[in-house]
């Protein structure tokens, strides 16, 4: 296979996992920091403390995280059928990808608000600051850099995940590595899906690594 035959599957397929991976990370997002942040006021000594309610939340997403994806995909197919209307082709792939991602990026969350100083809490309990301005004025502004690592981390593995989505009709690199790669034993076109993801995942790793850098610094300067 030439160049020329490669370059645009390889396109195509680019922007199809571009594709998956912003949509369902922008749904993991919004479905796994509310959750995260449910762990853990639910918790023994949090400022919402409630053992049931934290146990369930933490079952479910014990649950999610340990599924494996390909057998999670399969699973969900009448469901993302009924969501979708199909279980087939990009925009399908983004309620799987979303599901199997969302209680991995919650239990991030979890960890990166365990991290804020209590002092910082204890601070604005006792000048009478009410639970979601602890949440909106110390908690999140505080874990952000930890977010952002954490949701960096999440979206490098949602391109894991869209790749092994390809292989049952997510398309996307996944797909058309197994399509023109390994089924027509195009080892050149596989080499160069390879090449193009670790080409992604660098450059979410580098974006995201600045952007934790500069958000840390921005703490450290407001604390």
């Amino acid at each position: 296979m030439t160049w020329s035959e490669m370059q645009p599957l390889l396109s195509q397929g680019t922007l199809d996992t571009l594709y998956m991976v912003l949509w369902s990370g922008l749904v993991t997002v919004v479905g796994g920091l509310p959750l995260g942040i449910l762990l853990v006021l639910t918790d023994k000594g949090g400022l919402l403390q409630n053992a049931p309610v934290n146990k369930v939340v933490g079952v479910i997403v014990n649950i999610g995280r340990s599924l494996p994806f390909i057998i999670l995909l399969i699973a969900l197919i009448p469901f993302t059928t009924l969501v979708i209307g199909t279980f087939i082709g990009p925009t399908a792939m983004i309620v799987p990808l979303a599901i199997g991602a969302i209680p991995f990026f919650a239990r991030l969350v979890e960890t990166a608000i365990r991290e804020v100083d209590q002092g910082l809490v204890e601070a604005v309990q006792a000048m009478g600051g009410s639970i979601p301005t602890i949440v909106g004025k110390v908690l999140l502004p505080q874990a952000l850099p930890s977010l952002v690592s954490g949701a960096t981390t999440t979206v490098i593995a949602l391109i894991g995940y869209s790749a092994m989505a390809g292989a049952v009709g997510g398309e996307g690199l996944g797909s058309k590595a197994v399509t023109y790669g390994f089924q027509r034993f195009e080892n050149g076109f596989m080499i160069a899906t390879v090449i193009v993801l670790i080409v992604i995942v660098s450059v979410i790793q580098l974006l995201g690594d600045v952007a934790v850098r500069l958000l840390a610094r921005r703490v450290r300067t407001t604390t």
